[in-house]
């Protein structure tokens, strides 16, 4: 296979599968070339458990996406998630050198802001501007070149536990492949889903992972909120499984072919076959009775939502409405039932403004590979994190060392 460096990667390391996106980039637009998935074993709640099972998954659905693209990857823009991201907004101010705003004085600011105590067992994933101010003028998106006194920034600041950040960086490293950057995963989603006037007017996005459910508020054309709850599908799929007395990879598939979020949705009465667990007979159960093991957990999930973005006071400020996407987003009845939670127009989010493989992507579950993949186009960029890092260097060097000195005695 040919080694193609100008290709985007976006890997999506989640709690129930992994997915490599292969793209080309298209402008700021992307053109998918290949996909790979493989159920993803070694992960908990987007943290991974398991490394040498997380590593495996990796590899396989790189494989698959190596053969479908004809080519061999080697970097990629990794997902990041789970309940250790705290997600904060902060400001700094400076003094405007020759009262003219140039680069070097928007960097300084921006380093200001995130000049801020962070405990040694966390590290900072993204500072992303929202907004500058200048002499009291705000709403300024671009101010180089612009003459003023006071420079003000507002920033939205994420930091993730380093340990599990590292975690994924290593599991990548140890498939093969350099990270050129992680990524907050709603933020990457955000990136496949949401229409630009969405952002500017004001929106949720809800990402309805396997493992956790992610939080993203936008408006004036920029990130507001973010938020990770560790609940997700799985914890739908574990309902099911034990409403339906069936093991839990066919509760997973029953709940992907016949789950929906609220019996009252149905359009009508179905009959569905469940196997049972310990060698028994399978059973026929009302696909209403699954939609009633489903239904607590989802309005749970949504109401936790809800009273995320009351207590942070986003939920006035969003009146493009609420966009779901994530895997678990495709239940039927998932976007009615938000509808009555949020008492807000809410649609199904699914990758736009790409092309290529369109069809073999179009569903929310890729929304965050797909979106990792944007992530990068719009940010192309060096690897940050080697497989041959200073680190590996070290151990490499050590255990040589204690062989020579071995070999000495």
């Amino acid at each position: 296979m040919a080694k193609h460096d100008e290709l985007i990667v976006g890997l999506d390391v989640g709690t129930t599968k992994i997915c490599a996106v292969v793209a080309e980039a298209n402008g700021e637009s992307i053109d998918v070339i290949g996909i790979g998935t493989h159920p993803s074993k070694g992960l908990r709640k987007g943290v991974v458990v398991d490394i040498e099972a997380t590593v495996d998954s990796i590899r396989k659905a790189v494989d698959e996406a190596e053969m479908m693209a004809g080519c061999e990857i080697s970097s990629v823009y990794a997902g990041v998630a789970g309940g250790h991201i705290q997600a904060h907004n902060e400001i700094g101010m400076i003094a405007i050198k020759d009262r003219e705003v140039r680069a070097a004085d928007v960097t300084r600011v921006i380093e200001q802001a995130q000049a801020i105590a962070i405990p040694a067992d966390r590290e900072v994933i993204h500072v992303i501007p929202q907004e500058f101010e200048i002499d009291g003028q705000d709403g300024i998106k671009h101010p180089i070149g612009m003459s003023g006194v006071r420079l003000i920034a507002r920033v939205h600041i994420v930091t993730a536990a380093v340990t599990s950040a590292q975690n994924v960086i290593k599991c990548a490293n140890k498939a093969g492949l350099n990270v050129i950057d992680i990524v907050l995963e709603p933020l990457a989603s955000a990136e496949a889903t949401l229409s630009p006037d969405e952002k500017e007017l004001g929106v949720a996005l809800i990402d309805l992972g396997g493992g956790t459910t992610d939080v993203a508020v936008f408006a004036d054309g920029s990130i507001k909120h973010t938020a990770v709850l560790s609940l997700g599908g799985y914890h739908l799929t574990n309902d099911a499984a034990v409403g339906l007395r069936t093991p839990f990879d066919q509760a997973e598939r029953i709940k992907r072919r016949y789950g929906c979020a609220a019996a009252r949705f149905l359009p009508r009465e179905e009959l569905l076959t469940v196997p049972s667990v310990g060698g028994r007979a399978p059973r026929e159960v009302s696909r209403k009775i699954l939609a009633e093991f489903i239904e607590p957990r989802v309005e749970e999930i949504l109401s936790l939502v809800r009273e995320e973005l009351t207590r942070t006071g986003h939920l006035a400020n969003v009146p493009s409405g609420i966009v779901v996407t994530g895997g678990s987003s495709a239940l039927e009845g998932l976007p009615e039932l938000a509808e009555e939670i949020f008492e807000l127009p809410v649609r199904r989010g699914t990758p736009r403004g790409i092309s290529g493989l369109v069809d073999r992507v179009q569903g929310p579950e890729f929304a965050t590979a797909v979106g990792l993949a944007l992530w990068g186009a719009k940010r192309r960029g060096k690897p940050r994190f080697r497989v041959y890092d200073g680190s590996s260097f070290r151990k490499v060097r050590t255990r040589m060392r204690e062989w020579f000195y071995g070999e000495l005695r």
